[in-house]
């Protein structure tokens, strides 16, 4: 069996629109880290995870332990990532906003990918196929709206235009839905008044009355606002996800709406489960394999939002197509995902993967057929975000500082109305 003979991270920086949330505003980069984990008998197998300074440092000191460790052996390289951060410890920051008290999982995702890539090449079978086999030919995403500026303090406008009220966001829907077909629609907010939020909503129900609408204002809306504003889209949409903070918030508003509350901020880890469960706080999960230790930890996921009749989508933060195809091959082959994914993968103007594999028909992306994750990497583009990287500054995710540049008075939103 082929063994880890060497493994490359490199941290790129990708163009980055000004989308507003309830913490500030997106940096004009957003980072990533691409795992490349050769074979003694040169094939190599990718991943991609996120790229601040302590995760990079973390991946590097799991990167050194990884050659001689058999391709094949995930459960091995899960022991290894444990014994080679318990000397480190500390929380992982996920995305800007979650903090996980274990790294682990977010260390061991991007290992475990490339090896089940590695292992998909070397059997000739997509990793769908590893996962157990494909259930759906194309895995369908929602258009994820944010409200944004034009452009970046100095910058120049970008395609997408402004949106800052509900005329902005529906057109911003309807280029997004005209370029990629999706059928479902999920707004960002926590970023105005609820009842400017609640406004946009109505509007986007008016505007495409057969699409399933979500939003996710994380955490910015008190219990009472909340209830209060699941009574008003009562019947709008088909999720409320993190209206407020915690289980113990979530589980209040729960018992006070037929809306299904979804979650991809108190529940972001297995030890999260039970308490939410036993509270009945959340009812739909948002997976994530970035977080939650790679693609079969998501699949234990699966199946313990199965056990316990509790419905299961898929986050997404800023990602590339290694990210995209990973999460392709997921969701295809775990029968419970029934809800539309969420992807940022249409604000991004630069990837670092062959084109021609991910494309969206119908809001969906065709799962691919070819051995491993079916991506192949770009080589010269990888170079060009890596000097990217180099140059830009940034080194961890801060939409807080970065919208302090603009408005210096600005506070998180977190639990504000």
């Amino acid at each position: 069996m082929s063994k880890v003979s060497r493994v490359e991270i490199t941290p790129v920086a990708f163009a980055d629109p000004p989308l507003l949330n309830v913490v500030g505003v997106h940096e004009p980069y957003a980072l990533r880290a691409v795992v490349q984990v050769w074979t003694d008998d040169g094939n190599v197998g990718l991943g991609e995870t996120y790229a601040d300074d302590a995760h990079l440092a973390r991946l590097a000191a799991v990167a050194s332990a990884l050659p001689g460790l058999d391709v094949f052996d995930v459960n091995g390289l899960r022991r290894l990532v444990i014994d080679v951060l318990a000397a480190g410890g500390g929380a992982a920051n996920v995305g800007g906003m979650l903090n996980l008290q274990d790294p682990a999982d977010v260390v061991l995702s991007p290992f475990e990918v490339a090896l089940l890539d590695i292992q998909g090449r070397e059997l000739g079978r997509p990793v769908s196929d590893l996962l157990g086999g494909a259930v759906r030919e194309s895995v369908p995403f929602s258009a994820y709206l944010f409200y944004k500026w034009a452009a970046h303090p100095g910058g120049v406008p970008d395609a997408w235009g402004v949106a800052l009220d509900p005329d902005g966001i529906v057109d911003q829907a309807r280029s997004m839905i005209d370029q990629y077909g999706f059928t479902a629609i999920k707004l960002k907010g926590g970023v105005f008044e609820p009842s400017a939020e609640v406004e946009a909503v109505r509007a986007l129900a008016a505007a495409f009355p057969d699409h399933k609408l979500r939003i996710d204002p994380n955490c910015a809306w008190t219990v009472e606002t909340s209830m209060r504003v699941a009574s008003e889209l009562s019947g709008v949409i088909e999720y409320l996800e993190d209206p407020t903070p915690g289980i113990s918030g979530m589980a209040e508003v729960a018992a006070q709406t037929d809306i299904p509350l979804a979650t991809n901020m108190c529940v972001i880890a297995f030890a999260h489960l039970k308490p939410s469960v036993l509270a009945d706080a959340v009812q739909v999960v948002l997976s994530d394999h970035h977080y939650w230790g790679g693609l079969r930890r998501s699949q234990l996921l699966a199946g313990i939002c199965d056990t316990f009749g509790m419905g299961l989508s898929m986050h997404s933060n800023s990602h590339l197509g290694i990210s995209l195809a990973a999460m392709t091959h997921l969701a295809a082959a775990t029968p419970n995902l029934t809800y539309a994914c969420d992807t940022h993968y249409p604000w991004k103007t630069e990837d670092l993967v062959k084109p021609g594999v991910l494309d969206f028909v119908d809001g969906s992306v065709r799962v691919p057929s070819t051995p491993g994750l079916g991506v192949e990497l770009d080589l010269d583009a990888l170079g060009r975000l890596h000097e990217q990287y180099l140059s830009c500054g940034i080194r961890k995710r801060d939409d807080t500082s970065y919208m302090r540049t603009v408005h210096p008075d600005f506070t998180p939103n977190t639990a504000r109305w």
